[in-house]
């Protein structure tokens, strides 16, 4: 599985964040409905909270992509 590794500066990004930042997604509608229909994974588990607080250390894992926040 392909790997992105994506610096953070603060204490956490956001899930819808995270996506668009990795570029991931081409737009914030598109993280939201794709997090909704549980396609997006944290750590290995389907999460459904766009919200959800992405640390350094977590996976995120869309469509066979990996991203590690450090």
């Amino acid at each position: 599985m392909p790997e992105n590794r994506i610096k953070i500066t603060t204490e956490f990004i956001k899930l819808d964040a995270l996506l668009k930042f990795a570029s991931l997604v081409g737009s914030g509608g598109e993280a939201k409905q794709l997090i909704q229909d549980g396609e997006v994974l944290v750590n290995g588990e389907v999460c459904t909270m766009r919200g959800k607080k992405i640390r350094p250390g977590d996976r995120v894992e869309l469509d066979g992509q990996e991203v590690i926040v450090e």
